[in-house]
């Protein structure tokens, strides 16, 4: 099948509404929904919410915006768009951004299954003892079941294609988690003490943005919540069409991912705050979400169920979300090099990334170290290759950024180019640099 054959087989978003929902949607996760509030609150508050606007802005927007416009052109998910634009050679990128996804499914997938499994709980009641229950469902059989649970509702939704699958699944999920989340934080408002949770959360400790670690944290949340350095943007702007607006696009998905993240920071701390807990959010971030906060559900009667089962609800979507667009990358790849149906496409590439959640799924610590690999230095090792072969290898990488833009965007592109060539290169060596000392002090 030749080049030309595949594009104009290939599938489309129906609307631009439902990319930006689709893309949004993989860039809202289970990290908005507490690791940047806990990063906020560890980072010096305003400071690291300053840090993270920096990064989201002067590279992940326009890292994203590069990803959209090299799927578009070449109508092909990673390892194909990579190939078409810099050659064979460049081909080991193709398959970095294609196994990075993968690998965060795998881990990924536990831990919003953790979150399911808590809103099944939240149905009849949350734990009298906390501790216990989270060790008893957080490895082995429980742990793999649940991530199972996912990976099977995941599964379905990719199997479906794009329109009627991801794109359906974005129009319905995404409007239900920000509906559910602002009522949420509408409720902790009103919580005796909320205000000492919110002075807790927005602190400000600007001393903290010269701080080397809270520098390379901002970094990491930016990269692995917008989903760039990873193959997502490329493969869902490849069934965009050439009429779309993309750096708006990238602007608007940015945007409604920070405003998930900072939301969920104004559920989060006044639940702590205000039921007693504030003592325990210094020793874990996984302690804190599914040991701590349950056990404040918990004491709260009925009322507790109800809003732990939004809570939780909201977590497990968000996961699910996500986790839609990490199969995707995955399944598009197989089908275009392979050349071959959707269904054993995604059966391959999900069944792939279920047996290796087992592992995670069975201890925590390989969980963490999954994380650490692909969640930190893999992402950054995929924006910055983004960053040169759509700064410098690309050709006329602007024309396709202005196909569909306004005459305002259009004249902001040489600067946002200046930014992919120059300053986000420098900055993601940084940041590479931080992270691997990081590392290696890890293990």
């Amino acid at each position: 099948m030749n080049s030309n054959v595949q594009r104009r087989s290939r599938e489309f978003f129906a609307s631009g509404t439902g990319f930006v929902l689709a893309a949004a949607g993989s860039a809202v996760g289970l990290g908005n929904m507490w690791r940047f509030s806990y990063m906020t609150a560890e980072g010096g508050g305003a400071a690291f919410v300053l840090l993270y606007l920096l990064m989201t802005c002067l590279i992940g927007v326009p890292v994203m915006a590069m990803e959209f416009a090299i799927g578009r052109r070449t109508r092909s998910s990673p390892i194909g768009a990579v190939r078409q634009i810099g050659g064979r050679r460049w081909t080991v990128l193709g398959y970095l951004l294609v196994l990075t996804p993968v690998i965060i499914l795998a881990y990924f997938s536990v831990i919003a299954g953790w979150a399911l499994h808590y809103a099944v709980d939240a149905i009849s009641s949350f734990s009298d003892t906390p501790s216990e229950r989270f060790a008893a469902i957080s490895t082995g059989a429980p742990a793999i079941f649940y991530h199972l649970a996912l990976m099977t509702a995941t599964l379905l939704i990719v199997m479906f294609g794009v329109r009627r699958g991801i794109e359906r699944a974005a129009v319905i999920l995404m409007p239900v988690l920000f509906i559910i989340l602002i009522g949420l934080a509408l409720w902790a408002a009103w919580l005796p003490g909320a205000e000492k949770g919110y002075s807790f959360y927005l602190q400000t400790s600007f001393e903290e943005m010269l701080n080397p670690t809270v520098f390379r944290q901002a970094a990491s949340q930016a990269f692995l919540s917008l989903s760039v350095g990873m193959g997502v943007m490329i493969t869902y702007s490849s069934y965009l069409s050439r009429q779309e607006n993309l750096v708006t696009n990238a602007m608007i998905v940015s945007l409604a991912d920070f405003s998930v993240a900072f939301i969920a920071g104004l559920v989060v701390f006044p639940i702590i705050f205000a039921l007693g807990i504030s003592e325990e959010i210094n020793n874990s971030t996984v302690g804190t979400l599914f040991i701590s906060i349950p056990q404040a559900f918990q004491q709260m009667g009925m009322l507790g169920q109800v809003v732990g089962l939004a809570f939780f609800l909201v977590l497990a979507v968000a996961g699910l979300t996500s986790s839609v667009s990490l199969l995707e990358v995955g399944t598009a790849s197989i089908i275009d090099e392979f050349k071959i149906s959707r269904k054993t496409a995604t059966l391959l590439a999900g069944v792939g990334a279920a047996i290796i959640g087992i592992f995670p799924a069975m201890s925590q610590g390989i969980l963490g170290r999954m994380d650490k690999i692909s969640g930190e230095l893999l992402v950054i090792f995929g924006a910055l290759g983004m960053a040169v072969l759509g700064g410098w290898i690309m050709k006329d990488p602007q024309a396709e950024l202005a196909k569909g833009a306004s005459p305002l965007i259009r004249r902001g592109i040489p600067a946002l180019l200046f930014l992919v060539r120059y300053l986000v290169p420098a900055f993601l060596l940084v940041i590479l640099a931080l992270s691997l000392k990081e590392t290696f002090a890890y293990y």
